[in-house]
């Protein structure tokens, strides 16, 4: 009996053939498809609750948010993600490969979870910055009530941590986001 080797290196092209008939999202990053973790019921609520907040804020501009079903291409590096939630202002652009990924957010989100919090503060978030558009890339932290906003300044990208009581300033959108509001729990 013969076993063949495991893949280690995709093309885009076989990603995007294997996303569409997969009925899970993948990203893909240098080459290799990876899975998408589940989210928890925590993960959802604290995505629903950026959006929501800035859906509200951006209502009657010419911005648009997306929830994680929007494909984000780096164009430097190749790789496509699904943030949790990402922002377009002005002209959405898509990726001349794959007209389901845009290539120019203005602003994303991860929500962090115990099992992708040093990879979404570590080699994603670099990849992320290589995003000419991009002004803002912020950080929801999943075990305590604080949020990172990562914004640029020229060429540079520096980190302002916000924690309950506090309000994260998004300038390059001209909208806020409340910490205390965003962890608030109607449920409990």
């Amino acid at each position: 009996m013969v076993i063949a080797a495991p893949r280690l290196h995709y093309t885009f092209a076989e990603y995007l053939r294997h996303e569409a008939e997969s009925g899970d999202k993948h990203e893909y990053v240098a080459g290799l498809i990876l899975a998408m973790a589940g989210g928890t019921l925590e993960h959802g609520a604290l995505a629903s609750a950026v959006i929501i907040a800035l859906g509200t804020q951006l209502r009657g501009r010419r911005c648009r948010i997306f929830d994680s079903d929007a494909r984000i291409r780096v164009r430097k590096s190749g790789n496509a993600y699904y943030p949790d939630a990402s922002v377009v202002c002005g002209t959405l652009e898509v990726d001349t490969a794959d007209p389901d990924s845009m290539i120019n957010p203005v602003l994303l989100v991860e929500v962090l979870s115990p099992s992708t919090a040093e990879y979404d503060r570590g080699d994603k978030l670099v990849d992320y910055q290589h995003i000419a558009s991009l002004r803002h890339i912020v950080h929801v932290a999943h075990d305590e009530h604080c949020i990172d906003v990562w914004a640029r300044a020229g060429d540079s990208w520096a980190k302002t941590t916000y924690r309950e009581g506090s309000t994260a300033e998004l300038t390059a959108i001209d909208c806020t986001l409340d910490v205390t509001e965003l962890y608030r729990d109607p449920l409990s």
